[in-house]
């Protein structure tokens, strides 16, 4: 890959999975965890983040060609999914659960909360499956794949970094500065779950 070609992959990359935009996000849904239960989390996150993006990235287009899935159907079911995640965090239905079962949580669990919603839909989503499934078609070679792939794996440490930094701001935020951005956190998850319902209305549309 030329140097152009390169950093525009990097770009598309880190603008699809977008490390700080999601990493409030990842403070919100995680309320009510311990700072080791994040640190947990975050970790699976970020592997089970980079296993299904990579494997997209190889397969991803023969992949939804055998099942019959357009990106634009994979847009709306990912948007609904993020619209009631939305839903629970404006109305703390989902930290008033956190915090009665923190303290009960069984590893089976945290490893379902870093699969849903943490991977599937937000870090690895339609966008970002979307994106590497185009950057793998723009160069089949065995090398071009091994380049996306460690351009992929960097900017996944940097998703890691920016949820490691977020889970300390829950320390100087406190139980209200919690709850207000919680449900900020929340307006604005809603709003891009309804745009991915929208883009992929017109996507399903223009096919």
């Amino acid at each position: 890959m030329s140097p152009e070609v390169l950093l525009h992959a990097f770009v598309t990359l880190l603008v699809t999975i977008d490390p700080p935009g999601n990493a409030p996000l990842f403070l919100g849904v995680t309320g009510g965890l311990s700072q080791k239960e994040r640190f947990q989390v975050a970790i699976r996150t970020a592997i089970i983040t980079f296993v299904i993006l990579a494997a997209f990235a190889v397969a991803g287009a023969a992949i939804l060609k055998t099942l019959g899935i357009s990106i634009g159907a994979f847009r709306i079911a990912g948007g609904l999914l993020l619209f009631w995640i939305a839903f629970e965090m404006i109305f703390e239905k989902r930290q008033e659960r956190k915090r009665k079962a923190a303290a009960a949580l069984s590893s089976d669990q945290l490893n379902n909360l870093a699969v849903f919603p943490l991977s599937i839909p937000i870090f690895a989503g339609p966008g970002s499956i979307s994106a590497v499934i185009l950057l793998a078609s723009n160069d089949s070679g065995v090398m071009g794949h091994i380049v996306l792939l460690g351009l992929l794996l960097l900017v996944i440490l940097l998703a890691l970094g920016a949820m490691l930094i977020a889970s300390r701001l829950d320390r100087f935020l406190g139980a209200s500065g919690e709850a207000v951005l919680t449900r900020l956190l929340g307006v604005l998850l809603a709003a891009l779950s309804v745009q991915f319902v929208v883009d992929g209305i017109k996507s399903a549309w223009a096919a």
